[in-house]
């Protein structure tokens, strides 16, 4: 009862446009599975309504945000084809409730992650590394979120952006780029890839090894974003947000 009190609050705030309370009073701050037992439920019904995944996201992969949070784990949410913005596009007015906006390191899969998992395994999954803006959102009002919120709220997921330069980990380190995030022109927020678990492919061995367990693993042609690698920017409407990460290129959206 209490996942279906937790999911139909979320599901409100997505359907009126309005936030909500948090969640945590329905399952608790920290109760992992049932906060992932809402995720699932409304994934669920998205896929049911004709929604297609296209992968994951990571969140939680600062150890500051961690701190902050009173957590020791990162979480993950789930990326449908409707949640992606084109390079240089624009997010139409009254798409999302609160948006903010972080640069990362994203991953397409060329292999399925369904076996044994390790250093290697995972570096041969890779087909291209890409750089990556999430826009994330809650449904939770003024961001108000335990761990448990934002786990149950698909991890606080919104919408993403791909840039076109698509790279082989041949040619890149993930855990040695350099990010410089601008709003409208002006340095917002900066960070590289140790920020994100040390190195963002940490982050996606650990989202490889957490989907296995629970018998949904990444499959070839997921899109995985890996986490951020600075501090998260507020946006409004009529914003250009634009990042540039060292050796991937840029990548920009503009919220109308």
């Amino acid at each position: 009862m209490t996942i279906h009190a937790a999911a139909d609050r979320l599901r409100q705030a997505t359907r009126t446009k309005t936030p909500c309370a948090p969640v945590r009073d329905l399952i608790g701050r920290d109760d992992v599975s049932t906060a992932y037992a809402v995720q699932k439920m409304l994934v669920g019904e998205r896929v049911a309504a004709g929604g297609r995944v296209v992968g994951r996201k990571i969140g939680l992969t600062s150890p500051a945000v961690q701190q902050q949070l009173g957590v020791d784990r990162p979480d993950f949410g789930v990326l449908f084809a409707d949640m992606e913005v084109a390079n240089g596009g624009v997010v139409g007015a009254g798409a999302l409730l609160q948006p903010k906006v972080e640069a990362e390191v994203a991953f397409v899969l060329g292999r399925d992650l369904d076996g044994a998992i390790d250093d290697s395994t995972v570096r041969e999954a890779v087909e291209f590394v890409v750089p990556a803006l999430e826009i994330v959102d809650s449904r939770i009002a003024d961001w108000d979120i335990s761990f448990a919120d934002t786990v149950a709220d698909n991890a606080s997921s919104g919408l993403f952006v791909l840039g076109h330069e698509r790279l082989p980990l041949a040619k890149i380190e993930p855990a040695d780029v350099q990010m410089t995030l601008r709003l409208d022109g002006e340095q917002a927020s900066q960070g590289s890839g140790r920020a994100c678990l040390g190195d963002p492919l940490n982050a996606l061995a650990w989202l490889a090894r957490t989907a296995r367990e629970l018998g949904d693993p990444l499959r070839a042609g997921h899109v995985v974003l890996s986490g951020a690698l600075g501090p998260m920017v507020p946006v409004s409407s009529g914003a250009r947000v634009e990042a540039e990460i060292s050796g991937l290129g840029r990548v920009a959206v503009t919220f109308s």
